[in-house]
């Protein structure tokens, strides 16, 4: 079975984080959902508070096939926690997924991940990042996933299924959740 990391910040985009990661639950994904607090709370950019699976401490080195990062204004927490980007040079040196969506990918940018890559993000990013697709929903380059932001988060998840299962499995929940 596939494994996922979802990072949550205070400040994280609910849609961004939730969506992304209730798709691959539907798709049988291990998804862990790890917040950087030790308390394993992290409230959203909308005042939702969520308990995560573990605090990032627990499961710092352990191994997954995919880590995700949701955008928001938390993003300038995940940038300035040095955990999390020496997880997004690991996960990116082991050859496995990393996904980014919303501000998120100016962490991978801050890793030094996507020079010379195709990537997109939010408009509200684009001055720190020049080579940024702002007419793209969804952009994977190698092994790293971004995408624009809320209105594309449900796009994004069933890409991140597709890419950690099989495109049937994504058209599959599409389907049921009416897509």
């Amino acid at each position: 079975m596939p494994t996922a990391l979802v990072l949550l910040a205070d400040g994280f985009e609910e849609i961004e984080a939730f969506a992304p990661a209730d798709l691959m639950r539907r798709a049988g994904i291990d998804v862990t959902i790890a917040s950087l607090n030790e308390n394993r709370h992290a409230t959203g950019r909308s005042g939702i508070t969520a308990h995560a699976d573990a605090a990032l401490s627990a499961v710092f080195d352990q191994p997954f096939d995919l880590v995700f990062l949701p955008g928001g204004a938390g993003v300038k927490n995940l940038r300035a926690d040095p955990r999390v980007g020496e997880i997004v040079r690991r996960q990116h040196a082991a050859g496995r997924w990393l996904a980014a969506i919303c501000a998120a990918p100016t962490v991978l940018h801050d890793a030094g991940l996507l020079a010379g890559r195709r990537y997109t993000a939010h408009f509200s990013v684009a001055p720190e990042l020049p080579a940024i697709l702002a007419g793209e929903r969804v952009v994977t380059d190698g092994k790293i996933t971004t995408s624009r932001g809320a209105g594309t988060a449900v796009e994004f998840g069933l890409h991140l299924v597709a890419l950690l299962t099989a495109d049937e499995k994504a058209r599959e929940i599409g389907k049921a959740i009416c897509l």
